[in-house]
């Protein structure tokens, strides 16, 4: 595949965009956790558990998916995509 300069420089510039976004998002986020926690609604160590429960229960559910699509033969993943 080839891509003359003006489409590279395009991706690069897009990326540089989303880059910029995801850290206000990032900053926003954090400036609303500090809040929440001076307000006393939780403390830290209780944001850092749910975090983690989180995390844990979503890699779980990443495992069971994948475990649960090998167990699927292809042909009927292909019609389930079909759908």
């Amino acid at each position: 595949m080839k891509h003359n300069v003006m489409d590279i420089l395009d991706i690069v510039g897009q990326l540089a965009d989303l880059k910029a976004v995801d850290s206000k998002n990032t900053l926003a986020i954090a400036v609303l956790i500090d809040l929440l926690i001076d307000k006393g609604l939780f403390s830290r160590q209780e944001f850092a558990q749910k975090a983690q429960e989180l995390e844990s229960a979503s890699l779980a559910e990443i495992i069971m998916k994948r475990r649960s699509e090998l167990r699927t033969p292809r042909y009927h993943q292909k019609q389930h995509y079909q759908k």
